[in-house]
């Protein structure tokens, strides 16, 4: 059940223009340009805290720009929540954690976004969650539950629950943690394959770069809070800059702050951003902080760069 998007193969499934993504108060990812071509693999690569899932979150509409512009099969993506909905059932999304539910089969799992979100008879939706899990290799363990998996084998029902209505985009966040080496080639290989037979394009979060890279058509490396690379693999390979280097040998001194806290804005960009956006008082009460005795508060929950 293929989801319907524009015809025109020369609109790109992805294009982000000039956007900045904020939460809270900090700025995670400024000025981001990307487009990513139809039926591609993108790998988007950077150290812990770059804003690299941030940037996944503006895809789904979870977050929503504090400028610029996001687009999936060239349609902007919506704010109103119906047609948010209707634009995530377009998208697959494998979590960090796989998200499976404990109290469920690995089939029951698969079945879920089948049951939500189509009115297909009971015996088709067997059908297709028999499929979905021989795609991922596991069509025999249909009746096991979660905690019945290796790690590997978790991950692979939770990439089957993903592709379960056909989405022809996918979203890959993090899908190595935890998984041992050979596991770990498994999934990757499974990905590029999935990407081929289903025409899907792909785009993964990750900062695992020798499993990565290899299936990928084009990377990304977020530092900094910006995109410092893109470009094939081959010239990600080639490039001499200090900052890639660094992060590619991962080496503790370089370009690449090791606390990201360090690479946020200034006070003097802070305040220059509050007299552009907010009324005088305001701009009075940050210059009255400013003034104020410094004292350390803890981050709030919702201001950490994933």
């Amino acid at each position: 059940m293929p989801h319907a998007v524009p015809p025109a193969s020369n609109v790109p499934a992805v294009r982000l223009s000039g956007v900045r993504l904020d939460r809270g108060a900090r700025t995670i990812l400024s000025g981001i340009d990307l487009e990513v071509p139809r039926g591609s693999i993108t790998a988007i690569l950077g150290p812990s805290g770059s804003g690299k899932s941030t940037l996944l979150a503006a895809l789904t509409g979870e977050l929503v720009p504090a400028a610029g512009t996001v687009e999936v099969f060239g349609q902007p993506v919506p704010r109103r929540h119906r047609e948010l909905l209707a634009l995530r059932k377009g998208i697959g999304v494998l979590l960090q954690g796989n998200g499976l539910l404990t109290d469920l089969t690995a089939g029951e799992n698969v079945a879920l976004p089948l049951r939500t979100h189509t009115t297909l008879p009971t015996p088709v939706i067997e059908q297709l969650v028999l499929m979905k899990l021989h795609a991922v290799g596991l069509r025999t363990a249909a009746d096991l539950y979660p905690r019945e998996l290796s790690g590997g084998m978790a991950r692979r029902v939770a990439l089957a629950r993903a592709i379960a209505l056909d989405p022809p985009l996918m979203l890959y966040d993090e899908p190595l943690t935890g998984l041992d080496p050979i596991a770990s080639g498994v999934i990757m290989s499974l990905i590029a394959r999935l990407n081929a037979t289903l025409g899907m394009t792909s785009i993964i979060v990750s900062h695992h770069v020798r499993e990565t890279v290899p299936i990928a058509d084009q990377v990304l490396v977020t530092a900094n809070r910006g995109i410092v690379f893109a470009g094939t693999p081959a010239e990600l390979e080639a490039s001499d800059d200090p900052l890639l280097r660094q992060f590619l040998r991962g080496e503790p001194d370089g370009p690449i702050a090791f606390d990201p806290a360090s690479a946020q804005p200034s006070a003097r960009d802070a305040l220059a951003r509050a007299e552009a956006a907010a009324p005088a008082r305001v701009v009075a009460d940050v210059l009255d902080a400013a003034a104020a005795p410094h004292v350390a508060t803890a981050p709030r929950p919702d201001a950490e760069a994933r």
